[in-house]
């Protein structure tokens, strides 16, 4: 207090007051200080809280009073212990507007330090496309299929996944008093490792693989299967990866799921649209709800086919049973002891081992073997566009028939007629080319270890075999180009 006293005491001598109504050492607030005498000019000067900056208002006397100097200024500062960062042209110019003018002059930079330049240690930065994203609000007029939203962030091979952003070194800084500023070590909110399936080139993170990117402990890598540890519903969305797929739960209706590898499913599949470029493995069973379609490149293992169209490139392997579908197989379907065929029509290239086939109380079940399905699809839609045509030409012959026809008209029927019988002709040909390859495979076998029901229909390469009688424990195969029953 007694030295508060002496340096009031002594700014008086001087004519000068000092507004202390701000602390110099404050760090919530910017110091200001009016110096001068009540007449005469003064400075008042405004010290930011971090002590990087000084501002002053220039002001001239009142009344008759003493100018301000070139030596007050200097005393100022000294008094204020100003001593880095002077800006000595920005005062001077100050100094002579305020006294040659008799003008105010405000806000003039004083004096500037120097801040700190923190360190930023060397990191890992993430590709920003890959950043999360919160969905956009949706209005009430927003229509939006959220099965199309998803959570996981897929990644495709060679993808840039990070960036190493260099070491930035750190700068001590230097206020306006002449004191040092010790700089700060940063540390950004970053990665610090890449994983598996990644590697480093140059500065960059790449990915080996297609696949679900991880961010975990702060390191980055890319997952070859997708795991969704729960059911596949409104909380995953559509399941679509290039990879393998693992579902631990249910697959709800109304759900696609199409993946690059295998798709593992240990419960029940309620399928809408599904496709595999490998195997599909189903713990439970298919139900289709007779809209569905999956496609298979590999093996299909399930306990039962419900309601639905399924497409395989190899085995089907069903535990109990196929019930109202249409299985495609260019291999086998092959079925256990207990397992029954009922309504449903079965292609299988090389043939079927079933438990039972058919059921009194529903539709009969067709069973075709030793052909190429995917021939006979093709037959199937020429044979659809031949009977197009041929409806077609009928009509225009008709038209042609008219004896008040006019030659203008007659002309574009001809020509129209021309082009459908040139259309028709290579649909004929197709189907004949077809025919002649569809037999793919005279080895082909149905076994059936059970009963047979009246009403099925068996075919192997175009040989049918109708069954009026029930049949027990047989094997239908080709024998010199007629279809044989042996007991099994």
């Amino acid at each position: 207090m007694e030295n508060e006293k002496q340096m009031a005491a002594q700014a008086a001598a001087d004519g000068i007051t000092i507004d202390d109504s701000y602390d110099q050492d404050s760090d919530e607030h910017d110091s200001v200080f009016a110096e001068g005498g009540t007449r005469n000019g003064k400075i008042t000067l405004i010290v930011s809280s971090n002590h990087l900056e000084v501002r002053g208002n220039f002001l001239p006397p009142e009344n008759g009073g003493e100018p301000i100097t070139r030596e007050y200024i200097a005393s100022l500062l000294a008094k204020r212990h100003i001593r880095f960062g002077i800006q000595h042209e920005e005062v001077e110019k100050a100094y002579q507007k305020c006294t040659a003018e008799s003008a105010a002059v405000l806000d003039v930079l004083v004096a500037q330090g120097e801040p700190a330049v923190n360190e930023i240690p060397s990191y890992l930065q993430l590709n920003p496309l890959l950043a999360e994203k919160d969905p956009e609000p949706l209005s009430d007029t927003d229509s939006v299929d959220h099965r199309k939203r998803s959570p996981f962030t897929i990644i495709k091979k060679d993808m840039a996944l990070a960036k190493q952003k260099r070491h930035k070194p750190g700068k001590n800084g230097i206020n306006v008093y002449g004191e040092t500023i010790n700089f700060h070590v940063n540390h950004p909110e970053g990665l610090e490792a890449w994983g598996e399936n990644t590697r480093m080139e140059d500065r960059y993170v790449l990915s080996n693989i297609n696949g679900q990117l991880v961010i975990k402990n702060k390191a980055v890598s890319v997952r070859e299967t997708l795991i969704i540890a729960g059911p596949v519903g409104y909380g995953t969305g559509n399941i679509i990866f290039p990879g393998n797929v693992e579902i631990h739960g249910a697959v709800s209706d109304g759900f696609k799921i199409y993946s690059g590898g295998s798709v593992k499913i240990k419960q029940t599949f309620d399928v809408t649209d599904a496709v595999t470029k490998g195997d599909l493995v189903v713990s439970g069973g298919i139900i289709g709800r007779g809209r569905a379609l999956v496609k298979v490149g590999g093996n299909l293992t399930t306990k039962f086919i419900e309601n639905c169209s399924v497409a395989c490139r190899k085995t089907i392997n069903v535990d109990v049973e196929i019930l109202n579908s249409k299985i495609f197989s260019l291999e086998k379907v092959v079925m256990k002891d207990r397992g029954r065929i009922v309504g449903a029509e079965v292609y299988a290239l090389k043939g079927i081992s079933v438990g039972s086939i058919g059921r009194i109380t529903s539709k009969a079940s067709r069973i075709v073997c030793g052909v190429d399905f995917t021939l006979e699809q093709e037959r199937e839609k020429n044979n659809a566009a031949l009977r197009i045509l041929s409806g077609k030409l009928e009509h225009l012959a008709n038209l042609m028939s008219d004896p008040n026809i006019d030659d203008e008209k007659r002309e574009k029927i001809e020509a129209l007629q021309e082009r459908l019988g040139s259309e028709k002709c290579k649909a004929q040909e197709k189907i004949s080319e077809i025919l002649s390859t569809i037999n793919a495979c005279e080895d082909a076998v149905v076994e059936v270890s059970g009963e047979i029901v009246p009403g099925t229909r068996i075919e192997i390469c175009q040989k049918v075999l109708e069954v009026t009688q029930t049949l027990r424990r047989v094997r239908i195969r080709l024998s010199q180009g007629e279809i044989v029953t042996e007991k099994l």
